[in-house]
């Protein structure tokens, strides 16, 4: 352990269940579930919803899921696919002819999941009925849910997509402004709806009478989803992907998540002796941040919906492919390689679920960029995401091309860390391109290091990317390493003469929002909160 590394916040502890969530009202809700008698599933549907109403710039009803349910009672995981496809008139000639596929806006949305995904989750492993798990979500919506300062700066960096839409900016903004901390944010029609689903169950969203109001606002707001792309969406149950590293078993969400691409990234690093580089030195970092880079080439090049498409996923996984991209890093040296960035900035919200049975659920859910696409489903509340921003019109034969009825490749990601055939540590982070990145090095500190979750939350962070703008590639700009100020300057020195190009920003200034839940063998649940935005985490 590193007991010099202090926390800002206390490890939370408890024996019985424990949540981790961006928002301490959800955070409380899921407890409450727990507390009641619900399993873990009854807990996340609580907490889902609830997320969806008080942190509506990161998911809600008209976004995607990625849920990871570890069923004690089987001792097997199991994946809860709620990502809605592109819909049909969602043709790859109407973009081209429009000139691009817009970040947001009425033609950004594709097909919601999230509910068929909580409705498929629900249906398999939930105690409770659908309805009794909604009286937080309800309220909330119904009273209103308080301002908080990540709220605020949410609001005011996204002002200009909500003011086109006079549901959004009604709903998120006062005056046309953010509001300011403490005030109250109702939804009155989202309450509605939320009553309706829950009555209705979730099929309502997507057949029935509420689909019908969900179909109307979208279309009188120019969005391209028809009755028969809700009427056909459905929820797919996956089995895990994993790779072993250092006696633990790591499992993620497949694809088309890019969960993968973190499997790889401990594949290759799992060759070296991180421990003996040191904890955040400059050599381990530079280790880290090569593998990644070797890992987002092959997601550029295979992630994509297995469904419309075959993906090499044991090759990618081997030993012998993580041993090729080990022999390509070079020690004393950063690689330029042709990492494409995603055209859309990830705004989602991840949060974890375990109760005294040992079930867990791995959660992760989104509009994807910060308020998705900006435009409510008319009369329902309903925000709607800006998914379509994600897929890719050129060059032809990508990957991840667009067409209609095919899901988009998610940044999504959803992992669970197992020892000895059993859930060690439920962890995951929302943040588009900087997930796998980040979660890896969460693995990394209580792996590697033996930090404890919020220790391994708080620790200084990089992240890796490609500053480039879409319209620039492949001539946008070098790789651009974000690190945080505690890693302090001998470091950034260290990095820069490997030949990183280095942004520092403050101390937990870095992006995601970690939350974590370790288990350990006598039954005690440490829970963990990343302090970064407005995590809160729970066990009693």
């Amino acid at each position: 352990m590193h007991p010099m590394l202090r926390a800002h916040r206390p490890l939370i502890m408890g024996r019985r269940g424990a949540v981790a969530s961006n928002h301490p009202v959800a955070t409380q809700a899921g407890l409450d579930v727990l507390k009641a008698g619900g399993n873990a599933v009854d807990a996340t549907v609580a907490v889902a919803l609830t997320l969806g109403v008080v942190e509506p710039h990161m998911s809600g009803l008209g976004g995607d899921a990625f849920y990871h349910v570890w069923d004690a009672r089987r001792g097997e995981g199991v994946v809860f696919n709620g990502t809605g496809p592109a819909p049909r008139a969602a043709t790859l000639e109407r973009y081209r002819e429009a000139g691009g596929i817009p970040n947001r806006g009425p033609l950004s949305v594709s097909v919601p999941g999230c509910v068929a995904g909580l409705g498929a989750m629900h249906a398999a492993f939930g105690s409770r009925p659908w309805a009794s798990l909604f009286g937080a979500a309800i309220e909330a919506a119904r009273d209103g849910f308080a301002a908080t300062h990540a709220y605020r700066h949410f609001a005011g960096e996204n002002r200009q997509h909500l003011l086109p839409d006079p549901d959004s900016r009604a709903a998120f903004l006062e005056h046309g402004e953010p509001p300011p901390l403490g005030a109250l944010i109702r939804q009155p029609a989202l309450a509605a709806t939320l009553e309706a689903l829950a009555e209705g169950g979730p099929d309502a969203f997507y057949r029935g009478s509420l689909a019908a109001r969900l179909v109307a606002g979208m279309a009188a707001r120019g969005v391209l989803i028809g009755a028969e792309d809700l009427a056909d969406m459905e929820a797919e149950r996956q089995a895990p992907i994993a790779v072993p590293y250092r006696g633990y078993m790591v499992a993620q969400t497949p694809p088309n998540s890019t969960g993968f691409t973190l499997l790889q990234m401990l594949r290759i690093v799992a060759r070296y002796d991180l421990a003996a580089l040191g904890w955040n030195s400059p050599a381990l970092i530079h280790l880290l941040v090569e593998a990644k880079k070797r890992a987002f080439l092959d997601r550029e090049a295979h992630g994509a919906d297995p469904r419309g498409r075959d993906i090499p996923i044991d090759r990618l996984l081997s030993e012998e492919h993580a041993a090729a991209h080990a022999a390509a890093i070079d020690p004393r040296r950063a690689a330029r390689l042709p990492v494409r960035p995603e055209a859309a900035g990830g705004d989602t919200t991840y949060f974890c679920v375990v109760d005294a049975a040992g079930n867990c659920v791995s959660a992760i859910q989104s509009l994807n960029s910060a308020f998705g696409s900006g435009v409510i489903a008319g009369e329902t509340g309903v925000l709607l995401n800006n998914r379509m921003a994600y897929w890719h019109l050129d060059p032809p034969g990508h990957a991840n091309a667009l067409q209609p009825g095919r899901r988009v490749r998610h940044t999504m990601n959803a992992p669970m860390v197992l020892k000895d055939g059993r859930p060690w540590c439920v962890l995951g982070t929302p943040g588009a391109d900087h997930q796998v990145q980040v979660n890896l090095q969460a693995i990394v500190a209580m792996v590697d290091f033996g930090l404890d979750p919020q220790q391994a939350l708080e620790a200084p962070r990089w992240t890796s990317s490609q500053p480039g703008q879409e319209a620039n590639w492949p001539h946008g700009g070098e790789d651009l390493l974000t690190l945080e100020a505690g890693f302090g300057a001998d470091t950034v020195a260290a990095l820069e003469a490997l030949g990183h190009r280095v942004k520092v920003v403050p101390d937990l200034e870095g992006p995601c929002s970690l939350e974590a839940i370790r288990l350990l063998d006598n039954g005690v649940r440490m829970a963990a909160s990343d302090p970064r935005r407005d995590g809160w985490a729970g066990a009693f």
